[in-house]
């Protein structure tokens, strides 16, 4: 199995990046440009790109009117960064709460994936292997 790089953001389940990790993969943090959490997710291109993004909803929607500051990262430019770059982008985020997010995030596009915390692993593991 070829080693794959996961870039995540900040609050992504330790547990999932742990047996990620134990698979045989690596991990790299991103930031949303606002947490200074690794490399800024805008710097990702061609020659340092990832095989998978893992977020949590709260991370990729900048905050709207006076509190967006110029380093925020809208959802918009993140999904046009996924389909750009063919990266898949796990969104964790609970079962009962997937139709609400899908409003808020406008309909995603489908290289984005929502699924519930309990998921996130097996999904992963599906998406690296496919990869």
């Amino acid at each position: 199995m070829s080693r794959k790089k996961i870039g995540y953001f900040e609050g992504t389940d330790s547990s999932l990046l742990t047996a990620l990790i134990c698979d045989g993969h690596d991990t790299l943090p991103v930031s949303n440009g606002r947490d200074n959490h690794g490399r800024n997710v805008r710097l990702i291109n061609d020659k340092n790109r990832v095989d998978l993004l893992i977020a949590y909803v709260h991370k990729i929607v900048a905050p709207e009117g006076e509190a967006r500051e110029k380093n925020d990262v809208p959802f918009q430019e993140l999904f046009h960064i996924c389909r750009i770059y063919e990266i898949p982008l796990l969104l964790e985020t609970p079962t009962a709460l997937q139709p609400k997010a899908a409003a808020l995030l406008e309909s995603p596009p489908d290289i984005v994936r929502m699924v519930d915390p309990s998921d996130a692993l097996d999904l992963a593991r599906r998406i690296l292997a496919d990869g």
